[in-house]
């Protein structure tokens, strides 16, 4: 099964209610590369603090904005595909899918 998770490579703060994501290059944060996410990103983010399953991250979401699974699992899927595009977010296979 495949899982997400941060990547080593930022650092992350919650600053006014605001998630803010800064990639660090070298060993220096990138401030030209900051990420800021919305109250649904945000809790993506918080989500994959441990790696977890698409699965899983749908219905962590979908618990706490009780929202329509289709419409939460098109969210994660675009939230995943642009954060993995921008190196913040990895994804490893785990065990054998039951």
């Amino acid at each position: 099964m495949l899982r997400f998770f941060r990547s080593n490579s930022v650092v992350s703060r919650v600053i006014a209610d605001e998630t803010l994501i800064v990639p660090v290059r070298r060993g220096v944060g990138d401030l030209a590369s900051i990420y800021s996410l919305n109250p649904v990103g945000s809790a993506i983010w918080s989500a994959i603090s441990q790696p977890r399953s698409k699965v899983e991250i749908v219905q962590i979401i979908q618990e706490e904005f009780d929202a329509d699974s289709a419409a939460v699992s098109a969210d994660i899927d675009s939230f995943l595909a642009e954060m993995s595009t921008a190196g913040l977010v990895n994804s490893d296979e785990a065990g054998v899918a039951a």
